[in-house]
């Protein structure tokens, strides 16, 4: 299966400029490009796609650019409704450098083929107003600008001049990036076409007919449910380990809905189509398994998290729901149960009222039964005893206690 036609069969091509001479492009090495916008310190896993993307793209011999936009950020490819908060030029270079280091993990900077990080803070940050007004501003046509579909959608609702120009300053990167590194394509999700032809527009008339690049670009990740994809329990998920932890990475993944697995992995992982028409004849066949949503969960958390991180998430998911919550660390604890609920207590607090207090139950009556049905557990010990205290010396790390209710409830009590 030539390189294209295993990116159809994954649905990573939506649309693409001159398809025939793409195609005998890539039968050869070029050089390739995708852009990140810096509005946040930040990836998250809405932007896999496209950086595993470069990564194909270089496993298949073709150079990866990978661009921050260190000057675009100031302003942000307008969304379609409103206009974005602008950020200071500080917020976006720190942005950018925070973004630089991530992508850093998913390309190889070795070889024929080292793949090649840029800001594009570099050549706009120095181009003055009278420059780009004379040399470019004049190469676009508004009717032709204002057939886009990122500026269409926004003209009744309104668009600013500020938001109008960044498809321009999009086409200036690529312009800069064909002439120092003769880069031929560039990739994108769906909802940067009009940026990629704008890019391909100007590079036809500042350079000639002789210039031929190429676009290309990604259907956006969807749910099949309708709700919005790279969030879990409202939260993003991020590509800063910091941010999300191993363990809560792994289980975005490990909890991807059956009606959705065998799309991910087409689109994120890196495994063969045989391999991967093999899990999804296992999760017809014993769906009760997961292994594709598990096969999924260990190869992107080993890549964001590395060998450690994924020992981790492992370790912690094995002991949630099989084993003792002791035989955990306090850190791996807290990891395991970031999203569970807190509630804050008096030293000596009775199980009775916690498990009141904590909502967990709502009356004393409904926790005696509770306690006596031995389905309350503190610090992975089961409670008999309907007088028992919850006390600081008896905390993990004398800072907080986990109570469980049956199998897989945890919540989490501090002291004041």
């Amino acid at each position: 299966m030539k390189f294209l036609d295993e990116l159809k069969w994954r649905g990573l091509v939506k649309d693409v400029t001159d398809l025939e001479n793409l195609e005998k492009r890539l039968e050869s090495s070029t050089t390739v490009y995708c852009g990140f916008d810096p509005t946040a310190d930040s990836l998250h896993v809405g932007h896999l796609q496209q950086i595993i993307l470069l990564r194909r793209y270089q496993n298949e011999g073709h150079k990866p650019i990978a661009l921050c936009g260190g000057f675009t950020g100031m302003i942000g490819d307008p969304r379609p409704t409103t206009e974005r908060k602008l950020l200071t030029h500080e917020e976006v270079l720190h942005n950018a450098e925070c973004i630089k280091k991530q992508l850093a993990h998913f390309l190889s900077f070795e070889g024929d083929n080292a793949a090649i990080m840029e800001n594009n803070n570099n050549w706009l940050g120095d181009m003055n107003l009278l420059d780009y007004l004379r040399d470019y501003g004049k190469l676009f046509n508004i009717a032709y600008m204002l057939q886009k579909d990122t500026i269409k959608t926004r003209l009744e609702s309104g668009i600013s001049y500020t938001e109008f120009s960044y498809t321009i300053l999009q086409a200036l990167d690529w312009l800069h990036l064909y002439k120092n590194y003769n880069c031929e394509v560039q990739i994108g999700g769906s909802d940067q076409w009009g940026n990629l032809t704008t890019g391909i527009e100007l590079i036809r008339k500042a350079v000639g007919e002789e210039a031929k690049v190429f676009g290309i670009t990604s259907p956006l990740i969807t749910k099949s449910d309708g709700s919005k994809f790279g969030k879990s329990e409202g939260k993003n998920i991020w590509l800063d380990v910091e941010r999300t932890n191993a363990y809560e990475f792994y289980q975005f993944w490990v909890n991807t809905p059956d009606a959705d697995i065998v799309d991910y992995l087409k689109r994120l992982s890196m495994k063969s189509v045989d391999e991967i028409n093999d899990l999804e004849k296992d999760l017809n066949e014993h769906p009760e398994e997961r292994k594709a949503q598990k096969s999924l969960a260990e190869e992107l958390t080993l890549l964001v998290h590395g060998e450690e991180g994924l020992a981790r998430a492992l370790k912690i998911t094995d002991t949630f729901f099989k084993g003792n919550i002791m035989d955990l660390t306090p850190s791996e604890i807290k990891q395991g149960l970031s999203d569970a609920v807190k509630t804050e207590i008096n030293n000596n607090t009775s199980i009775i009222d916690a498990l009141v207090l904590a909502d967990i139950c709502k009356s004393k009556g409904e926790a005696r039964k509770l306690i006596a049905q031995g389905s309350v557990s503190v610090n992975g010990n089961k409670v008999n005893e309907i007088d028992y205290n919850l006390t600081v010396d008896e905390a993990i790390d004398k800072e907080f206690t986990i109570v469980k209710k049956g199998k897989k409830n945890y919540y989490i009590f501090t002291f004041k």
